[in-house]
């Protein structure tokens, strides 16, 4: 399709696991789901390496190989994809308005967002070179693969002490690094911090470069009162400094948390009926593959009993 507009029953938005289950479950329940994937097309696993995690790959699985996998089971059933972006939505009045880039304008009985979020990085060189070799933005993913290693965790909010504290489970030491003198985090996190006998603190201290040539051997740190730098000898960096959800081209249209999240209610409902949200765009707490393929299998059943009720 090039330019023009099309009507149909649910529109998914979004190519990760929850844009992908959803478009399984509404395929298989004949709704005939149309897929605007998103450029590029499947989420954080296209840039994931060994998915150890996701029940049913007993060997592992790599991302994108995931996602292909996915992708093909909805395509069976019936969904299809254009991959493209959304640039503007209309969610005042039925049928929903969806506006992409380059293939016109989609009107859909009902929609399910599933844009995800992104982990929000230092801006490295050093550490864009180091992703998926050392450098991660999710220690429940990935700490299983650092066992008896130091490790720096980049962060002062609560997000940064759980996983320096996860971490211990693996890491012989972790190295909290946090720019500030203080944390953003809450008092009880703070504590389990800081009595642990396994994590110690940086403070009013920056990464200035993650060093190795393959992989993570360390870190070059500034003092930011004194100027000083030096070296913090790793095996793994993990930044924890937040996430930044998909959702500026909701804005206005949807309600959205203070952190800039979808806000549903009653599971996947967002402050428009028939319009849902599934994965890591509501979700900032468990930010997982499976739990977002869950939210889209929720989603979907959500728009299919939504739309019978109409």
């Amino acid at each position: 399709m090039n330019g023009g507009e099309r009507r149909v029953q649910v529109a998914i938005v979004g190519s990760g696991p929850a844009g992908l289950t959803a478009a399984l479950y509404a395929a298989r329940g004949q709704l005939k789901p149309l897929v605007l994937t998103g450029v590029p097309a499947g989420g954080q696993l296209l840039i994931t390496t060994d998915v150890e995690n996701y029940p049913g790959f007993p060997e592992g699985v790599q991302g994108p190989e995931l996602i292909d996998l996915m992708r093909r089971q909805a395509a069976r059933f019936g969904a299809e994809f254009i991959d493209d972006n959304v640039t503007h939505v209309n969610f005042s009045h039925r049928p929903f308005v969806l506006r992409t880039g380059t293939n016109g304008t989609i009107q859909a009985d009902t929609v399910i967002l599933a844009t995800g979020a992104s982990a929000r990085w230092l801006g490295l060189p050093s550490e864009e070179r180091l992703k998926n070799h050392g450098v991660s933005a999710c220690a429940t993913c990935d700490g299983f693969f650092f066992k008896g290693k130091d490790l720096v965790v980049v962060g002062g909010g609560d997000t940064a002490m759980e996983e320096a504290l996860f971490l211990t489970n693996f890491a012989s030491h972790v190295t909290i690094v946090h720019r500030r003198d203080s944390f953003r985090a809450s008092k009880v996190m703070q504590h389990r911090a800081r009595t642990h006998p396994k994590i110690s603190f940086s403070l009013d201290t920056v990464v200035e470069e993650v060093l190795g040539a393959e992989k993570v051997e360390g870190v070059r740190v500034k003092h930011l009162p004194s100027g000083d730098s030096s070296v913090i000898p790793v095996g793994g960096v993990f930044v924890a400094i937040g996430h930044e959800p998909a959702t500026t081209v909701f804005r206005g249209s949807l309600d959205l948390t203070p952190e800039g999240y979808l806000k549903v209610h009653d599971h996947t409902r967002t402050s428009v009926e028939g319009v849902f949200a599934a994965g890591d765009v509501n979700d900032h707490r468990y930010r997982q593959a499976v739990t977002a393929a869950g939210m889209g299998c929720m989603a979907a059943i959500d728009a299919e009993r939504w739309l019978q009720e109409q």
